[in-house]
């Protein structure tokens, strides 16, 4: 017999080209109406070429005729945007004073610790002129999509990324723009980017506190902010204008974390503060917000990510960060 529960189940095997995530997580399913044996499905044309179309079209059919040889199908696609289908619970923003401190490495970190905790994540590397996410995550595959959508890619252990880096002809290419056009590219990943539904997105912003880090704040949903820094008083000091930035725009600091805080040798089995001091309880009480992780010089990360395997990382770290992490989770459910 021929229900919405039957179809829905056998949708969710059908992948969508170019993202390899079901229809339904994509939020393409926009209707089932059943009437006797014939089957109106309602789908979003979102971010799908016409040789997508087809194709998702002869799997749909198939999926209802495997539950039904007699049923007769009709499919039909609807135009949708991006953003009236995207359905994403809380977004991160990762962000920094200045540049330098590490900020791509704790999205990309966080993200993967969010990842392994069973939850689906996607990254926006919102650093337009300094896009480091693909890089450390081994994706250089361009974004397919058509002129109503993009389509983010995948990761290998299936988190969801955009960015600039992955529309340009060299990874090398500058990306030479002034504010406004900065602005708009931002804005475009939020709103042409079929991210379909996550529980997390993790913006990677761009450093300091001008028009770019400003307009990913004000047009994105953001729950709140993990804010970056450096054991330097240069760093720190600077870190606390993120921190006053976030709070002026009523973006709740979430946490902070201070990287290249220490360097272990294990030969000495002793902690080294190449760079000062820790300044992360100064911090913590400055921005208000609990110290989340003291990330060590670690050289098997540097080197992972200058491979492009991040999601390889074990190191010890990752433990405390991510039971921190566990708690952020708690505090936005509630």
């Amino acid at each position: 017999m021929l229900t919405e529960k039957n179809i829905l189940a056998a949708f969710s095997e059908i992948l969508v080209p170019g993202i390899q995530r079901d229809l339904a997580s994509m939020n393409l399913i926009q209707g089932v109406k059943i009437d006797g044996q014939k089957v109106r499905i309602s789908l979003a044309s979102t971010a799908l070429d016409k040789n997508a179309q087809n194709w998702v079209h002869e799997k749909s059919v198939a999926a209802v005729k495997g539950l039904d040889s007699k049923a007769e199908v009709e499919i039909t696609f609807l135009e949708k945007r991006p953003v009236e289908l995207n359905r994403i619970k809380n977004v991160i923003a990762i962000m920094s004073g200045k540049g330098g401190v590490g900020k791509s490495l704790v999205a990309g970190l966080t993200a993967i610790l969010l990842n392994k905790q069973g939850y689906d994540v996607g990254i926006m590397d919102a650093d337009i002129t300094g896009p480091s996410i693909p890089k450390m995550f081994g994706t250089n595959l361009r974004p397919q999509g058509s002129d109503s959508g993009i389509l983010p890619v995948k990761s290998a252990n299936g988190i969801e990324i955009i960015s600039i880096n992955l529309f340009l002809s060299s990874t090398d290419d500058a990306v030479i723009w002034r504010g406004p056009l900065i602005g708009k590219a931002i804005t475009q990943f939020w709103e042409d980017v079929l991210w379909g539904s996550l529980d997390f997105l993790i913006v990677d912003l761009p450093p300091g506190t001008s028009d770019a880090p400003l307009t990913a704040l004000q047009v994105l949903p953001v729950n709140g902010a993990i804010i970056v820094f450096t054991p330097q008083d240069l760093s720190t000091m600077i870190v606390k204008k993120a921190v006053k930035m976030a709070q002026q725009l009523d973006k709740k600091v979430l946490g902070v974390v201070e990287n290249m805080s220490y360097l272990y040798v294990p030969e000495l089995k002793k902690k080294i503060e190449i760079f000062g001091k820790s300044k992360g309880d100064e911090m913590s009480l400055n921005a208000d917000a609990p110290l989340l992780a003291r990330i060590p010089i670690d050289p098997k990360l540097a080197t992972l990510c200058d491979e492009g395997h991040i999601e390889r990382y074990d190191g010890e770290i990752l433990q405390p960060y991510g039971e921190a992490l566990e708690k952020i989770v708690s505090s936005l459910k509630k």
